[in-house]
């Protein structure tokens, strides 16, 4: 070969060099390859990759309409509605005349209740196509939305007439007369759907949950059966007939078919995972974390199982498990929101509460709709004391997460604590309509008929309580509480006796049937069962809880009480009502210093309860030990900031030591904000005005206090009437003054400011 030749060659290959490496950084062959990758993925059901690659090409050209449809329709696989919404409307503003993109924004604002929005894009298409049957379909949609059934039902035959062809159109005209009641319509146009295209997963399955939402349990099995038949890769059919067997109590035969279920699709993450998520979904944790603990091992890279994984370790209490898991997860994205929540969860349990909020704050910036994730700031908040800020995050949770029946169940339990039982009805019936099988919700909702004595509808739900769920107590609770208010004292009895005979550890049953005792003055009686239940569960912190409590309140036997008390407490060292209760009996027996030792044990296994912080302060205060009182209360504030007892101890001991009158004044108003019908509180406020001089305003909050005192029953407490009568002699009213202050003496002759009292009595003029 010639020395020209090889120069020609090298020139040849050269130019061949600049050609592809122009073509590889050419813009358009770029996005067109990304594009086409996402394609690829979209169509093997790999959404995640779809999204990644449909996002790279939108990068390189951010007016490719194309992949910024696809990247929505994407989005909408993934149920990341946000997203979905958010390309979808670029989508239309870069090409407003792409009237499959009017359609899918429509259909996914009705789905998210915003049917103004929606009605503008029906309304345009309309205008534009109105004879696409996808837009009447819409349109449908929209009306159903709105309450319109009858209007929407037209609608959706106007659609079949458009497109008779259309099996999604029989699909929606059947769930439409599903909602209006006409069943026999509804099930031969499921049945028109599925004979249309079999291979409609969406049609097979809603036949087969029609067969069950009318009990006809055999057509619904063999339709579940049929679907399975029609696409025998796909788990979805086989999570219905899971769920089936489930609804028939078939927990055994869901069981068995759940390990075939893994067996049959060992390559199928949303098959293999369901035998854990039915153990999960049963309240059966440890055979849970079992089984994920094997799918761990067996699918290293599954990241969903990894996931569930340390969802259980949490709930497990398996912190450092947990906690090593997710710092692998934390590697693969740092970012990843579900990797964020988990962080907070442990933070929380671990008592990192600051860390935990912050965390979980990070998690809703980089996703402001996840629900989960504004649920479980809610529960930090809660445990910071914050009632008010976890409510928020709990009604968020529920509005981006109407399914997510914790945050529903913490609301309720936040109108328990509240007193608000229009509020718990709300909630309860949240969880008996996401959960019809279980009791709970029943039970709740009678709770809050039974406390605004709505006897008939607490009997109506007690009912269904105990149908659902006959082995349960939760039903035979209620129905003895509902006995018991009604003053039908044996028929309270034998409810209870029922709940603690289906589960002798149901402290619940147990308190529920003293009670009912109790209120016939039959103490020993009362005495008797408890022991008599301690006999059959021994290891039970709460029965001994309620024995002390008998014993101490109804008895008086504060020797009696301190050794039942203190067996609770050495059965579960958390269990914070048994110690408080404990060092209440050791003051009433003059222990202060053993009361003050228990509390700060307790704080030792509790170190974030700030109710032991208070009575510590209070037993401190008693003994006139101003400065460890006061750093009791303080602690107590830094672990819950309104806590409105603290607040006000802790001003009044700043009072009593010449501390800060403002900083006093500011605590002494939040307790006044937090225990309005607290005479404490108001003589708190009152003392403050005093030491600023404002005296007026002080009689006013001191006569306030002797009202309250009154209405609530409370004995005089010689203290009011001393800062009154003192503020009365200030105003120069003496025959005032003079009455407060000789009432003082009345109540207490040994009124620890008696001294004083008797001086400025001598010194009044008549």
């Amino acid at each position: 070969m010639t020395r020209s030749l090889y120069f020609r060659l090298f020139l040849i290959l050269a130019l061949m060099g600049i050609v592809f490496f122009g073509c590889s950084r050419d813009p358009n062959v770029r996005k067109q390859k990304y594009f086409e990758s996402g394609q690829r993925y979209f169509e093997r059901g790999k959404y995640r990759e779809a999204a990644i690659q449909y996002s790279n090409a939108v990068q390189v050209d951010p007016r490719f309409t194309g992949a910024h449809y696809q990247l929505a329709q994407t989005y909408l696989k993934l149920q990341e509605w946000t997203r979905a919404y958010q390309e979808l409307s670029r989508t239309i503003e870069l090409q407003p005349d792409n009237y499959q993109a009017h359609i899918d924004i429509a259909n996914l604002l009705i789905a998210g209740h915003d049917l103004k929005q929606a009605q503008e894009h029906t309304d345009l298409l309309l205008a534009k196509q109105p004879n696409n049957p996808q837009v009447h379909e819409s349109l449908a949609n929209l009306l159903a939305g709105q309450g319109n059934l009858a209007a929407a039902i037209q609608e959706m035959r106007k659609t079949i007439d458009l497109g008779p062809d259309r099996w999604e159109a029989y699909l929606n005209l059947a769930l439409l007369q599903v909602r209006t009641n006409q069943g026999e319509a509804a099930e031969k146009n499921f049945q028109k759907a599925v004979d249309l295209n079999p291979q409609a997963m969406n049609a097979q399955l809603a036949l087969g949950s029609y067969y069950q939402s009318r009990n006809r349990l055999a057509d619904a099995e063999k339709q579940f059966k049929r679907a399975i038949q029609v696409d025998p890769r796909n788990a979805d059919p086989r999570a219905a007939l899971a769920r089936l067997y489930m609804a028939e109590g078939k927990r055994t035969e869901a069981e068995v078919f759940l390990k075939q279920v893994k067996h049959d699709l060992p390559d199928n993450s949303a098959a293999y995972r369901m035998l854990g998520d039915f153990y999960f979904a049963t309240g059966d944790l440890d055979k849970a974390a079992g089984e994920y603990g094997s799918l761990y091992q067996q699918y290293p890279q599954d990241v969903q199982v990894k996931k569930n994984y340390v969802q259980l370790l949490i709930l497990k209490n398996r912190l450092d498990e947990a906690r090593k898991l997710n710092d692998e997860l934390v590697k693969s994205n740092h970012s990843d929101v579900d990797v964020l929540v988990y962080r907070g969860q442990i933070q929380t349990r671990d008592g990192h509460l600051n860390d935990a909020a912050d965390t979980l704050q990070t998690a809703i910036k980089n996703d402001p709709d996840n629900g989960v994730a504004h649920y479980h700031l809610g529960v930090a908040f809660d445990q910071m004391g914050n009632l008010a800020r976890a409510e928020s995050e709990w009604r968020d949770a529920v509005r981006l997460r109407p399914e997510l029946i914790e945050a529903h169940r913490a609301l309720a339990g936040a109108a328990l604590r509240k007193g608000d039982m229009e509020a718990l009805e709300q909630s309860a019936t949240q969880v008996a309509t996401l959960q019809p099988a279980s009791p709970d919700g029943y039970a709740m909702r009678a709770i809050s008929n039974i406390a605004r004595k709505q006897f008939v509808r607490a009997e109506e739900d007690v009912k269904r309580a105990i149908k659902v769920a006959p082995q349960s107590p939760a039903g035979y609770v209620q129905l003895g509480n509902l006995r018991l208010v009604q003053r039908q004292f044996g028929e309270a009895e034998k409810a209870y006796q029922q709940a603690l005979d289906h589960d002798p550890k149901s402290s619940d049953a147990l308190s529920g049937l003293m009670n009912a005792y109790l209120a016939e003055n039959q103490t020993d009686k009362s005495i008797a069962v408890a022991n008599a239940q301690i006999a059959k569960v021994p290891d039970s912190s709460a029965f001994y809880d309620l024995l002390g409590t008998a014993l101490f309140n109804a008895k008086k036997d504060t020797n009696g009480a301190e050794v039942a008390l203190k067996k609770a407490a050495e059965l579960d060292k958390n269990n914070g009502d048994a110690l408080l209760k404990l060092g209440q009996v050791q003051v009433a027996k003059g222990d202060t210093t053993e009361a003050i030792a228990t509390y700060q044990n307790s704080i030792k296994n509790n170190p974030r309860e700030a109710s032991f912080y208070v009575l510590l302060g209070e037993l401190y205060e008693s003994k006139r030990d101003w400065s460890n009182a006061k750093q009791a209360y303080q602690k107590a504030l830094d672990l819950k900031p309104d806590n409105p007892l603290a607040s006000n101890n802790l001003a009044y001991v700043m009072l009593e030591t010449g501390g800060n009158v403002d900083v006093a004044l500011s605590l002494a108003q939040t307790a006044r904000r937090g225990m309005p019908d607290s005479p404490n509180a108001a003589d708190t406020l009152g003392w403050v005005y005093y030491q600023k001089g404002a005296y007026r305003s002080a009689i006013d909050l001191f006569q306030e206090a002797l009202k309250l005192a009154e209405k609530n029953k409370v004995p005089e407490n010689p203290t009011v009437h001393y800062h009154l009568g003192l503020a009365y002699e200030k105003t120069e009213q003496p025959a005032l003054a003079r009455q407060h202050l000789e009432r003082v003496l009345k109540i207490n002759p040994n009124y620890s400011s008696a001294a004083d009292v008797k001086k400025i009595l001598s010194q009044l003029r008549s």
